[in-house]
């Protein structure tokens, strides 16, 4: 489960006698051209808060098949951080063979065009390859880690491996 309340308590109403707060998912969209959300991204007309447009970010709950099988389920809140999040932890899991734990809690970094800005956790990359992408004109800041990423891996002989983002809250619990 994934949930997009979009800031720490959506748009601050909580709906009377239900306990639900209520989203505030318009902010991933753009207010007015060229304005900046919460999360930083500047969106145009294309962006604007209006029928058939297009957010700025977006949810990616993601199924992953393999085989015409189910490999593995990845979901995460986070705004504009969504989608690298959770590409990195399939790259983890399918390219760097991580189990599931490990694969969620490794370090990130994050890009998102504007601004112009190469966000890393603290550890997420070594002091050479910093130093690498500083040369090359890299602007990056090193910010607190971020994410609440959840994960569940179909091994091989088909039992289920699953993994809560220590960054966040919740675990992975199995019967």
């Amino acid at each position: 489960m994934t949930f997009t309340i979009n800031l720490g308590f959506g748009a601050g109403v909580v709906t009377p006698g239900t306990g639900i707060v209520l989203n505030n998912e318009m902010d991933d969209f753009s207010a007015a051209p060229g304005v900046p959300n919460a999360f930083g991204l500047v969106g145009n007309e294309a962006n604007s808060i209006s029928p058939l447009k297009t957010p700025l970010s977006s949810m990616t709950p993601t199924i992953v098949t393999e085989n015409g099988r189910l490999r593995m389920a990845v979901g995460t809140p986070g705004g504009s951080t969504i989608i690298t999040q959770v590409l990195q932890i399939i790259l983890n899991v399918l390219e760097y063979d991580m189990d599931a734990a490990a694969a969620v809690s490794a370090s990130r970094i994050h890009h998102q065009w504007l601004p112009d800005t190469l966000r890393v956790e603290p550890w997420g990359l070594d002091a050479l390859t910093l130093q690498e992408l500083k040369r090359r004109g890299h602007k990056i800041r090193q910010t607190n880690p971020w994410g609440n990423s959840n994960l569940i891996i179909v091994k091989p002989d088909g039992t289920l491996e699953g993994a809560a983002d220590s960054r966040g809250e919740g675990e992975a619990k199995g019967i």
